[in-house]
């Protein structure tokens, strides 16, 4: 949900399937080991334009990176979604993408990123917004990006999130694979957040409040139903953002809605079965558990990109006319040993996770070898679409989830259904990242 200048007004290409057939259902797969934790990162990565009837000629404003082997460091994998609203919100997010590696590379090169990772996350993030301020050929005065980045750092899981995009982990708990958030919606519904931005000087209503058809003093909002509360100025009908925090979005920033991310770290146990990090394209009818859920049910990452893409855009249609541009990236946790999960052996842990840290400064982000933009096959594409005029709970998700190999099994994971990578992943090789000539997105090439 972003803006209520740009997000959902801007015109958006004809064509659906045009990233061909990268993978199983439109999805690319990769893979990266984790030799200092004894771990294998084998992740999948979709992008699915969203569907903007009234906008024929919109581009989609997502862009994600994968960044393995970061400052040549094979222990450090970086993984980020980038959610762009507001006329230039493809340039923002595109922006976001280049300039954060770039930063975190250039804190690792004069040793501070190992000796503050959090510190040299947030320095990043701060002095990225301050560039694209300052940067010419992207104006970010009523335009902006969120951030989210998860960084595996050897054994541990360090996540920073800007804005309202999202990162969860799948946690083997009491027989079950449960949802552990990894980031927090910054959003006018978190009572801090509402109370932060008021304190510099903002109002929060909805637009119907703002318009005079409810109380303009009510903080009755209830989330999936009517419009959220956004960010306003005190004197103007401005900005609207329905988040507090993002990248860019220099006219928001007088009254609150800062570049500041919010910091997770987690310690990777034998519990931590995989890690999504998506838009909320995903996530805005999706809850984490049943996004976890859904991942849960997949041998092969790309089948639950394709899945959850599908649920997602089908769920949009159900709600509005339209869908929002749809990211995520998924990455199972292996043991290098046994090319099963990292939880092989299941040992049930009393909490959800092992927490080192929770800070709003940040954390780690090392790596640079991105990923490949992916979009739906032209058969899930087609399917999709001539079925947004009709009943969407109708539609057949068949064409976009081609194979199914659940990870659990009564409760339980046992060694048949554990997810085992594929031959093709496991031979693939590790290759350089480039960057796609007048993309959105950085590409790293797979068979």
């Amino acid at each position: 949900m972003g803006c209520t200048q740009g997000k959902c007004c801007l015109p958006r290409p004809p064509g659906r399937g045009s990233g061909g057939g990268r993978g199983r259902s439109g999805a690319t797969l990769g893979r990266a080991e984790v030799p200092g934790a004894g771990l294998v990162l084998e992740y999948a990565t979709l992008a699915v334009p969203g569907l903007y009837p009234d906008s024929p000629g919109r581009e989609s404003q997502d862009a994600h990176l994968v960044a393995t082997r970061f400052a040549g460091d094979p222990d450090l994998h970086l993984f980020a979604v980038f959610d762009g609203h507001g006329a230039a919100g493809a340039a923002c997010a595109g922006f976001a993408r280049d300039a954060l590696p770039r930063l975190l590379a250039a804190a690792a090169g004069a040793g501070s990123l190992a000796e503050g990772p959090a510190a040299a996350f947030r320095e990043a993030m701060l002095s990225a917004n301050a560039e694209m301020h300052a940067v010419a050929g992207v104006d970010d005065s009523m335009s902006g990006t969120t951030a989210v980045a998860a960084l595996v750092a050897g054994g541990a899981l360090h996540v920073a999130n800007v804005g309202d995009s999202r990162a969860v982990a799948g946690v083997w708990r009491a027989g079950r694979v449960v949802a552990e958030d990894l980031s927090w919606d910054q959003t006018p519904f978190r009572a801090d957040e509402r109370a932060r931005v008021k304190a510099c000087g903002a109002r929060v209503m909805s637009v119907e409040q703002v318009e005079g058809m409810r109380d303009p003093e009510s903080e009755g909002w209830v989330p999936d139903e009517g419009d959220p509360p956004r960010v306003w100025a005190r004197d103007g009908l401005y900005p609207g953002t329905a988040f507090t925090r993002s990248l860019g979005d220099l006219a928001a920033e007088a009254v609150g809605v800062i570049a500041e991310p919010e910091v997770k770290s987690v310690e990777i146990t034998q519990a931590h079965l995989f890690f999504v990090v998506a838009s909320d394209g995903v996530f805005e009818f999706l809850s984490s558990q049943e996004v976890v859920d859904m991942v849960a049910m997949y041998q092969d990452p790309r089948d639950a990109c394709s899945a959850i893409a599908a649920e997602s855009y089908k769920l949009w249609l159900d709600h509005e006319n339209r869908t929002d541009d749809i990211t995520i990236i998924i990455v199972h946790i292996r043991d290098s040993e046994t090319s099963g999960p990292a939880g092989s052996n299941k040992v049930d842990c009393g909490s959800i996770g092992a927490s080192i840290a929770v800070r709003t400064v940040q954390s780690e982000i090392p790596v640079f070898v991105p990923p490949e933009a992916s979009h739906l096959n032209r058969c899930a594409a087609t399917e999709m679409q001539s079925s947004s005029s009709g009943s969407p709970t109708e539609r057949s998700l068949s064409c976009i989830v081609p194979s199914m190999h659940p990870l659990l099994i009564h409760g339980r994971i046992s060694d048949a259904s554990k997810p085992v990578r594929s031959e093709q992943a496991a031979s693939q090789q590790v290759q350089p990242w480039h960057r796609v000539d007048g993309g959105t997105e950085l590409e790293l090439p797979m068979q």
